[in-house]
């Protein structure tokens, strides 16, 4: 036993040398994986980066703006230049993208590129290409991709349609910023037996785009190679292809996409929808809103839509009086869907109301399975409010997380999307969307008037999942305390302002005139407050289904429209928004008891809630000083009730931001093509009810 230790204790000292060697090789070449950045994957050069200089005036621009939250903008106008069109100005939409920044082998649909692609390739592969990698890529070189570029998928699936036996095809693409590579300026598809004519510079891609699906005839994908970035003119350089992307169902593509004419899945009707591939040529800057702002009469008008409930195919209409002309219409086969006939009645309320904003109040996509690829949906809710050049707002509803890509998601491309001013709102408070925007006056001082509240109400809180993995939810969400928190830091930070506001006057031209129509206004004491405020969520409240307030002039409940018709739509959970936040928040931090009795109007500085999720519900009421609106269904693809119209309500805020009117208008019919007009009435300001 002594020999059999004293040879252990021999062998210690080279056995532990050897371990601890081996556990540094393996720490320093297997264990130890340094942050990858632009150092470790390309050489640095003075091309690599951009210089950035800032002179006197953008800091002190800059410091100006991010001393004072609460200080309100104020700007020198050029001679015949309205304030929120002046270039440069923050918030104006003039701000640009560095393109150079952008990475080249990353598949972003969204950036700017304005660097071509070099080559294309269709590559078939039964792993599911995120968890297989780089084992079904094309193969390449490091000398390939040093001169050509890196490969790059497009991370969407020809084959999702055709089921899981068919496999993933993928498209790859190389993209170049050199100079001396010639670029791709076209790409067709074609047929076996056809070719492009002429055939120069046409390269086709060996595997069809519709490999792995039964008894579909092979489509090739052919690309035309052009000049070289360096030899290109401008006109030729907006020909160049940017981008590609791939579209399900036989609605729009994305903005600044277009589609190749023949689908890769062909439509099988009851059974697959359509499969597109799409491009985009050149750059293509997705148009910016210009700020909120009251017109010099000072008005402003909201169109809210609730619960359109879009889907990847056509969709299906719901709750048609039976044998109307838009039953037979719905209901044809080739007919346009439930999706487009809403999207025709939405242009038609655009165009007879012309309103400033719009705002979409949840339930943009239909979920329960048939908004299975939220992007494909995204590209059409809102075409003809940006088609219009309308600054248009966004908030989820339940529905909106039920397939695909989540909230986050989600949002990021609601704001890529032309005059969009939705935002994803701070990362540390529950949802996604909890953002405000404010409108200002006409006049130079940009005097904040108006506040817009959007806030997150969630989706579901409880839930179960089936034997096949699909979540089926028991309890709708609500409102979370941390949210309250950010509404009550956000209304601290709003700047009080002299109300009856008066614009200024002192840049007045000639061409210019602002109109104050003082008879119009009530007379009333001048005085320090916040200015009035609507918010915007789509789960309603609890208490919005509590008894109205009275009118103290006729002792008549203070709530007009339709209600009842269905179950109520609030959540079971409740963390006290109502109390904590909406009656907390006040118009004024010295509003005093002698204030509210000479009638200077409610303490609360929202005014109005605007609510969806309930299609047959439309009516506003009155609770302790705050009105609860619903929007009432505006979709032919959502529930609704026979006899019940699809309508949409309008807030019309007028004199500064002092009173609020609000009305719904419905579709149109043969006699009133225009719609009829429900249930108008002033809720806040000269001629509503008192307090």
């Amino acid at each position: 036993m002594y020999r059999f230790f004293r040879s252990l204790r021999s062998m210690c000292a080279p056995i532990t040398a050897f371990i601890g060697f081996s556990c540094l090789l393996t720490f320093i070449f297997i264990l130890y994986q340094p942050t990858p950045g632009p150092g470790i994957k390309q050489r640095l050069g003075w091309q690599s980066w951009d210089s950035i200089s800032m002179n006197s005036d953008d800091l002190a621009t800059v410091s100006s703006n991010t001393s004072s939250q609460a200080a309100e903008p104020h700007v020198d106008l050029p001679e015949g230049v309205d304030w929120w069109n002046v270039s440069g100005l923050p918030g104006t939409g003039q701000d640009t993208v560095n393109t150079t920044s952008l990475p080249l082998d990353v598949w972003l649909p969204t950036a700017p590129h304005d660097t071509g692609l070099s080559e294309i390739s269709i590559v078939h592969c039964y792993m599911d290409p995120q968890l297989a990698g780089d084992l079904c890529a094309p193969s390449t070189t490091p000398e390939k991709d040093a001169i050509r570029g890196p490969w790059v998928r497009v991370e969407r699936n020809l084959n999702l349609e055709s089921g899981y036996l068919s496999g993933y095809l993928s498209i790859f693409y190389r993209r170049t910023r050199r100079l001396d590579i010639n670029l791709i300026d076209s790409i067709r598809l074609f047929s076996p037996d056809e070719t492009p004519v002429p055939p120069e510079g046409w390269t086709k891609v060996d595997k069809s785009v519709r490999t792995g699906i039964y008894h579909a005839p092979p489509l090739f994908l052919w690309y035309h190679v052009g000049k070289t970035a360096g030899d290109m003119s401008t006109e030729e350089k907006n020909q160049l292809i940017t981008e590609i992307d791939v579209l399900y169902g036989d609605d729009v593509p994305w903005w600044g996409f277009e589609r190749l004419q023949s689908a890769t899945t062909p439509k099988v009707e009851g059974r697959t929808v359509s499969t597109y591939i799409t491009i985009r040529k050149g750059v293509k800057p997705v148009p910016k809103a210009p700020p909120l702002h009251f017109s010099r009469d000072g008005k402003f008008k909201i169109l809210q839509i609730a619960d359109l409930h879009y889907s990847v195919s056509v969709g299906r209409c719901r709750d048609i009086r039976p044998n109307s002309a838009l039953y037979t219409n719905c209901d044809a086969p080739d007919g346009p869907g439930s999706d487009n006939l809403s999207s025709t009645l939405l242009a038609h309320m655009l165009d007879v109301e012309k309103p400033d904003l719009v705002v979409f109040t949840g339930d943009q996509l239909n979920g329960q399975e048939t908004s299975w690829d939220p992007k494909s949906v995204l590209a059409k809710f809102a075409k003809e409010v940006w088609g219009r050049g309308i600054p248009w707002a966004a908030i989820f509803g339940n529905h909106d997380s039920e397939d695909g890509l989540g909230r986050e998601d989600q949002m990021t491309l609601l704001e890529a999307m032309p005059y969009s001013l939705s935002q994803r709102g701070p990362k540390d408070v529950h949802g996604v969307g909890n953002y405000v925007l404010a409108v200002r006056s006409a006049d130079p001082s940009m005097t904040h008037l108006l506040t817009l509240y959007f806030l997150d109400s969630g989706d579901y809180s409880k839930g179960f999942y089936n034997f096949w993995g699909m979540f089926t939810p028991t309890a709708y969400d609500w409102i979370r305390q941390d949210q309250i928190d950010w509404f009550l830091r956000e209304s601290s930070k709003i700047q009080m302002i002299e109300r009856p506001f008066t614009p200024d006057g002192a840049k007045d031209i000639s061409s210019i005139h602002w109109s104050r129509q003082t008879d119009q206004l009530t007379p009333q004491t001048r005085r320090l407050a916040r200015p009035n405020a609507l918010a915007f969520f789509h789960m309603p409240l609890p208490e919005a289904y509590n008894a109205p307030d009275k009118n103290p002039d006729t002792n008549w409940p203070l709530d007009k429209g339709l209600s009842g018709l269905e179950p109520n739509g609030n959540a079971q959970g409740n963390d006290g928004f109502f109390e904590k936040a909406l009656l907390a928040t006040t118009e004024s931090d010295h509003v005093n008891s002698q204030a509210q009795g000479a009638g200077q109007g409610p303490r609360q500085e929202v005014k109005v809630v605007a609510n969806g999720h309930c299609h047959v519900t439309e009516n506003c009421r009155r609770i302790k000083g705050v009105w609860m609106c619903f929007g009432g269904g505006g979709s032919y693809s959502g529930y609704g009730k026979i006899g019940f119209d699809r309508r949409f309500r309008v807030f019309e805020i007028s004199e500064y931001g002092e009173k609020i009117r609000t009305w719904k208008r419905t579709e149109g019919t043969d006699a009133a093509p225009d719609g009829t007009v429900m249930d108008d009435m002033v809720l806040v300001g000269p001629g509503a009810p008192s307090y």
